[in-house]
């Protein structure tokens, strides 16, 4: 954690020295445009181009040039970073100690005698607006830090534990805004850590591995790692002000929503001994604590369905992905990690539902394990703000931005308004109407019996409402036409799911060849839709269904 902190002030101390060599011997008269044209210039001079301008025996690369001014501030930077990381670092800490911990101080706190390495440097032009420049740094770090943390337990135990062999890779961002016309030539400084490619460390106490102590090292690491992406981790934008004044327009502000539909998961991998497992998830887009979502727990199922609907804030569409782990509940114990997945927002189109059946992975950073640990179903929604109610979200109860976001205007929210938004308790609300589904044919589904073939028919339930119908049978085929068309009266559509159940008939009984499980979110928005869905817990084969929606009246309560 020290690092980070002492990092990013030593960064923010470099860059400054060197842009204000490079001011100092220009003209304080060229104007801001000037300025930034000549800075976006610089950062993308080639080795070649620099090469022309100076001599060889002058010429020093980029990277160089500035490991060297990092070099020699660096030991002034160690000197003045302790205070500041204790003062900024340890209320953190404090606020994500978990329950196994009583508290976490420092009480050694000093960075070592190695800085950090630039590796790479590059300017982000989709990133620099009028009056400031963007640029990324990446950084690496084999440090020798002396941190020690003093940790008291809930059983009365202090520990003294040192964190040691920290070794760090990532690509820091720092936003360079405004540009002026005095002294350091920018007005603040924004730093964010844009992405973490490898962060390790170990813990000991008296010189042995803290792993000995049952829970505290895992609980430990998960609240540092926890800490890293609540208050540096980008879209979170820390500023330093460098000349007084209004740098607001800097600070982290939400663009949008993302309606999140956890429908399903299937084949998930057993982790009981006995019986199965019985799982739940974990959804989030940024790990803090009140903006992490949990699901039910599903008893004993490998394939369980949920049902659940999650509303997150998206602070930057282009870079946040939506996270899901899943575990197995042990009770009192803790809970089993049976795998997780991601997807970056940016796959989404505003305004347009998108049905997703993501793998599970054992690691989301390193993928070297390629067994199969099942799929989880989402259905994603992504609303941006500010779209004057062109885009459709169902589950805004005006269709359209709430009253209070449109009299404050979004752009204009302090952080307090904000919160109150997000926290803001929904009324709950009905939609009622006519669902008709038409089944229309399916094909390639898989041989069951022992002749070679199927005698395959449609059930269509309504979960919630427990409504069903059934198609007729198609004797002795494998790729039946059914054309057939059935109404559901729907009292809450928003609640509301559809299994379509894909079954053989059989003289002596019936055996399921597999399912379609879907929301009513899409046909809400569009009305009328036809779809071809492969069917799930099947060898193979798909169904082509229509579906179409007649809305009666929105029924909310008081």
């Amino acid at each position: 954690m020290g690092f980070f902190f002492g990092l990013l002030v030593g960064i923010a101390i470099g860059i400054g020295l060197i842009m204000a060599f490079a001011r100092s011997e220009s003209r304080r008269s060229k104007r801001r445009s000037e300025l930034a044209k000549t800075i976006a210039a610089l950062a993308r001079m080639t080795v070649q181009d620099s090469r022309k301008l100076l001599a060889p025996q002058y010429y020093p690369s980029w990277l160089t040039w500035l490991n060297q001014h990092l070099d020699k501030i660096w030991p002034y930077v160690n000197e003045a970073a302790s205070e500041l990381i204790r003062s900024n670092v340890e209320p953190i800490l404090k606020q994500y100690t978990p329950a196994v911990l009583d508290s976490l101080k420092f009480s050694t706190l000093t960075l070592g005698t190695v800085a950090p390495q630039f590796t790479g440097i590059s300017l982000v032009e989709s990133e620099c607006g009028a009056g400031g420049v963007t640029m990324e740094f990446e950084i690496q770090w084999d440090g020798d830090p002396d941190i020690v943390i003093d940790i008291n337990t809930r059983v009365g135990l202090a520990l003294p534990v040192q964190v040691k062999d920290i070794g760090f890779t990532g690509v820091f961002r720092l936003i360079f805004k405004p540009l002026i016309d005095q002294f350091p030539c920018f007005g603040a400084v924004a730093y964010s850590l844009r992405e973490k490619k490898k962060l390790d460390f170990v813990f000991k106490v008296s010189g042995s591995e803290i792993s000995a102590i049952p829970g505290v090292s895992e609980a430990l690491e998960e609240t540092i790692r926890d800490a890293i992406e609540d208050c540096i981790t980008w879209p979170v934008r820390n500023i330093i002000p460098i000349v007084p004044g209004d740098y607001s327009d800097l600070e982290l502000k939400p663009v949008g929503t993302l309606e999140v539909k956890l429908v399903e998961a299937k084949e998930l991998t057993n982790k009981d001994i006995v019986g199965k497992s019985d799982p739940f998830a974990v959804i989030f887009i940024r790990p803090l604590p009140d903006r992490t979502k949990t699901s039910k727990v599903i008893d004993n199922d490998l394939n369980p369905i949920w049902n659940e609907h999650y509303e997150f804030i998206v602070e930057d569409q282009s870079t946040q992905r939506l996270t899901v782990r899943i575990f197995d509940d042990e009770g009192l114990q803790a809970a089993e990690f049976i795998g997780c997945c991601q997807i970056p927002l940016s796959s989404l189109e505003p305004g347009k539902v998108k049905d997703v059946w993501l793998k599970l992975l054992k690691d989301l950073e390193i993928q070297r394990d390629t067994k199969y640990r099942g799929q989880v179903h989402l259905e994603l929604l992504y609303c941006p703000y500010g779209t004057d109610g062109n885009i459709v979200n169902p589950f805004d109860h005006d269709f359209s931005l709430t009253s209070l976001e449109k009299a404050l205007k979004i752009e204009n929210l302090t952080k307090a308004e904000l919160r109150k938004i997000s926290t803001k308790k929904k009324k709950e609300m009905f939609i009622r109407g006519v669902l008709s589904v038409t089944v229309i044919s399916a094909e390639d589904l898989p041989i069951v019996d022992f002749m070679g073939k199927a005698d395959p028919y449609v059930v269509l339930v309504l979960k919630k409402s427990e409504a069903k119908q059934k198609t007729r049978v198609i004797t002795n085929n494998l790729n039946p036409v059914w054309n057939q068309t059935f109404d559901f009266m729907v009292e809450d559509a928003l609640h509301e799911m559809l299994i379509v159940e894909v079954w053989d008939h059989d003289t002596f009984g019936k055996d399921r060849i597999g399912r379609v499980i879907m929301t009513l979110t899409r046909v809400l928005m569009e009305g009328e839709y036809q779809e071809c869905y492969p069917i799930d817990i099947a060898k193979s084969g798909r169904i082509t269904l229509t579906l179409k929606w007649v809305a009666q009246h929105k029924v909310r309560d008081s």
